[in-house]
């Protein structure tokens, strides 16, 4: 069956990123910023209040790869710090969601390559996203890259409550795209989270060995090793060659 789609993961795969959520700064500006809004919680009392908030939302949760909504978290915390008003606290949530990305980012940039192989993979396939991610920092940091407009879908797993390798991260993506998963390849950089979710979802895959994610599963081989970007147009390539004999 001809190749119709490429899927590609973001981060790891696309995009470069370094985050660091241990780092005091985070904790020190947040509370800082919530005496303006009338509460008065040092560093420490929020890094704690984030992290039992954090813990609770994934142990109530019911799936197998349960998925964290951050800007959930941060709705919980301030709903129990005495902001009663729904709307007001919608509006903070994402404004401390992006404040604690924003503060604990240290690096964010594309690898070398792949603005030019998404440039050239469009004008021959559909070209989607299918990432562990949450919309609030996904999708301003898409745009930051100069990658907006470029996927379609998008499926972002917070607002999901799963994460991969569920299949049904593929399986959303391909049934917005009304194709079957035989005419889509997956390309991503972790083997348990990308390239096993997506072969249980009954996608061909490329492996892109980058400077993160997990460099092997167990019984998990790829169809396509890919060292760099530019090796993954070559994967698709031959993948599409096994396709029409």
């Amino acid at each position: 069956m001809t190749i119709k789609a490429i899927l590609f993961d973001l981060y790891g795969t696309l995009i470069d990123i370094e985050t660091d959520e241990s780092l005091e700064e985070i904790y020190r500006g947040i509370g800082h910023f919530l005496t303006y809004q009338g509460i008065d919680m040092r560093r420490g009392e929020v890094r704690e209040r984030y992290w039992e908030i954090l813990r609770r939302q994934k142990r109530e949760s019911t799936e197998e790869h349960p998925e964290i909504d951050v800007e959930g978290i941060w709705n919980i915390f301030l709903k129990e710090a005495g902001i009663r008003s729904a709307p007001i606290r919608k509006r903070l949530a994402l404004t401390l969601t992006q404040m604690f990305r924003g503060i604990s980012r240290k690096r964010l940039k594309l690898y070398p390559g792949v603005k030019e192989g998404l440039d050239n993979l469009r004008t021959e396939y559909r070209i989607g996203l299918v990432s562990d991610a949450q919309p609030a920092f996904a999708l301003p940091e898409i745009k930051t890259v100069g990658l907006d407009g470029y996927f379609d879908p998008i499926i972002i797993s917070a607002p999901h409550g799963y994460r991969k390798p569920d299949p049904r991260m593929w399986h959303e993506a391909l049934g917005q795209m009304k194709l079957k998963p035989a005419e889509a390849v997956y390309v991503g950089n972790d083997m348990f989270r990308d390239i096993f979710g997506a072969e249980l979802a009954g996608l061909k895959t490329i492996f892109i060995n980058s400077n993160q994610g997990a460099k092997s599963f167990e019984n998990t081989v790829p169809h396509f090793f890919a060292g760099d970007f530019g090796e993954v147009l070559e994967g698709i390539r031959v993948l599409q060659e096994h396709t029409r004999r």
